[in-house]
């Protein structure tokens, strides 16, 4: 899983179908067969637009929270760093084994034994991936898991695994109990980067045994601490990114060429890329961009490829979900507007932990309710949006068929009479045009635990700057509140600097934040929710936690469960306060060629720009 932020486009992606039951259904291949390899040198040069103040910040692939976004995994690591199992390609968010750096897995042993082949596809610097590539991975997650944003206490990798070896070309890994073994593909093996022998150092010239050494030892440990701290440190440092250390771990099928502090990025082909599809271009440009009019303005210019467009921008509305309606005049001549789907749902994260001076508040149910009530969906999506929009109510992804989730019904539709009487029949007044906690207590009509009288709701919410249809919906959405008697103070950020801070929910006094966009669930791909929502997981970046909901969660990866009931509870909890997700909505300029579902934006947001040419 992954933060997601705008548009994502010239990837494979359109449609969503269903990916997997658990423990039923197995892992679905992508039928869909790759452009053939072009036989003459990549010629031209497509330029992409980075979303506003969005630029990749990070290059070591073990990647926090702070900096698990799109921008930096699906838009600038991973045309670089393959991860060991590739999904999504054509129409489809599925498992692609052509694309991947090993052979399926094989499970014996009840389920409690895996095997891994890798298929000795080569790094840039001639080393082999294989399976001590695997173990690099392996063992530094065992050593610092909290740092990996995908991490879960107690589930998965590397908790589950009692002992992992590699030799050659095989990785076995052994677990404690029988695995569901879709639910390990499409959720943690789907993380797993393979490294190079030359990224195990801790300084210039000094090796160290993070790869080499035995799985979950303390001198492995320690090694593997040392590692990571040198590599955290690097990847601090934008002026190193290009050096032969970081570019000899290329697997994927682009170099780094050069990359500045303001995100203009610029990649060549990698003529080592063992993989089917090479590249067709002979450079790949993202640049950087401080807001969406300046965007606008290069598209006039014709200076970009493929590029977005923010839905105030948009003239005419959506004719459906997922279709694209007539283009803004000023473009239609030299761009084609291409809608789809995404595999993603759209929330802004709560903060419960104790920085957050309102936690009592927040803690309350009704309260979260009475939000969630006072936030106008269906009016954002008609009136900003232009009808690229889809009203969203729980975490599960708008899309899903029925063998994941049924529909789920929404708890709290808008109702702003109905959100102020919430709060009135709970111990509060106006005073001074401030809701104030007025009768405190813990019976029913109280304030509730912790709320001592006084209190007043005065909110603080903080937001990416750049993106016009992200400051109309929270503009809107403060508007209402405040009717009804909840104050609220707003600030902007850059998008890094917010995921950032969001981030930090036990050392941060933050109370709610938008980056704007939510949650791609990508590269973990089925919804299940224990990373989000799961007490301790690494992207619970509220710090979130229900013991209730966590049993749900157990259920929708330990058996055959469908995700319906913890997607209903997570509805009627209001863990996260949901907002309408956008469907994707951006510009392709006509002269660039590939197969039809190159040329749309991808629901897993991957960009794949080997499948286009000019």
């Amino acid at each position: 899983m992954n933060v997601r932020r705008r548009l994502q486009l010239g990837a494979i992606l359109v449609v969503v179908a269903g990916l997997l039951v658990l423990g039923i259904t197995l892992a679905t291949r992508s039928t869909n067969k790759a452009s053939a390899p072009q036989t003459s040198a990549p010629k031209g040069i497509i330029t992409f637009a980075e979303a506003p103040q969005t630029p990749p910040n990070y290059i070591f692939p073990y990647v926090g929270f702070a900096n698990f976004s799109v921008s930096t995994l699906n838009q600038f690591q991973m045309l670089m760093f393959r991860p060991m199992y590739w999904f999504g390609l054509g129409t489809s968010p599925a498992y692609v084994p052509s694309l991947s750096l090993a052979n399926s897995p094989v499970w014996t042993n009840g389920n409690k034994t895996l095997t891994i082949k890798m298929k000795g596809w080569k790094f840039a610097d001639g080393q082999t991936v294989d399976a001590q590539s695997v173990m690099f991975f392996l063992n530094l997650y065992k050593a610092d898991p909290k740092a990996y944003a995908g991490y879960v206490p107690g589930y998965g990798i590397p908790d589950q695994v009692t002992s992992a070896t590699g030799s050659g070309n095989t990785v076995v890994m052994n677990f404690n109990k029988p695995i569901n073994e879709n639910w390990l593909l499409y959720n943690y093996l789907s993380e797993i980067t393979p490294f190079p022998n030359s990224w195990d150092i801790t300084a210039p010239g000094k090796t160290s045994t993070c790869a080499t050494g035995a799985f979950g030892t303390k001198s492995t440990d320690a090694a593997c601490k040392a590692v990571e701290k040198y590599l955290d440190a690097q990847s601090s440092k934008i002026s190193t990114y290009t050096d032969a250390m970081w570019q000899s771990g290329v697997d994927g099928p682009w170099k780094l060429k050069s990359m500045d502090t303001l995100g203009n990025v610029t990649f060549v082909p990698n003529t080592k890329y063992s993989g089917p599809q090479k590249a067709q271009v002979a450079m790949v440009k993202e640049v950087p961009f401080a807001s969406a009019a300046a965007e606008l303005n290069a598209l006039r210019a014709g200076s970009i490829d493929l590029g977005y467009v923010d839905t105030t921008q948009i003239t005419s509305p959506a004719p459906g979900i997922g279709e694209a309606g007539p283009n803004i005049p000023a473009l239609a001549g030299k761009y084609n507007l291409k809608s789809g789907l995404s595999w993603a749902y759209n929330y802004d994260p709560i903060n419960f932990s104790k920085t957050n001076p309102l936690q009592a508040v927040f803690n309350q149910l009704y309260f979260r309710q009475a939000l969630q009530m006072g936030t106008d969906q269906k009016g954002i999506i008609q009136k900003i949006f232009k009808g690229y929009g889809i009203p969203t109510w729980s975490p599960v992804p708008y899309g899903a068929p029925a063998s994941i989730s049924k529909p789920v019904t929404n708890p709290y539709p808008f109702s702003l009479s109905k959100a102020k009487s919430l709060l009135t029949s709970h111990g509060w007044a106006i005073q001074g045009g401030v809701m104030t906690c007025v009768k405190p207590g813990t019976n029913a009509s109280s304030c509730g635990s912790g709320v001592k009288a006084g209190t007043k709701l005065n909110l603080t919410l903080e937001y990416v700057s750049g993106a016009p249809a992200v400051t109309d919906t929270v503009n809107a959405e403060v508007s209402d509140w405040k009717s009804i008697g909840i104050n609220t103070t707003t600030s902007t950020n850059t998008f890094n600097n917010v995921i950032s801070g969001c981030g930090q929910s036990g050392t941060q006094p933050w109370e709610i934040c938008t980056w704007g966009a939510g949650w791609i669930y990508a590269p973990d791909y089925y919804p299940s929710g224990e990373e989000l929502l799961y007490t301790g997981a690494g992207s619970n970046n509220g710090s979130y936690s229900n013991s209730k909901m966590d049993t749900l969660i157990r259920a929708t990866f330990q058996g055959n469960s469908t995700l319906t009931a913890y997607a209903q509870y997570a509805a009627e909890q209001v863990p996260v306060l949901y907002q309408p997700t956008q469907t994707p909505v951006g510009e392709v300029i006509k002269t660039l060629k590939g197969a039809p579902s190159a040329l749309v934006p991808s629901v897993l947001q991957n960009f794949m720009p080997e499948y286009l040419h000019f």
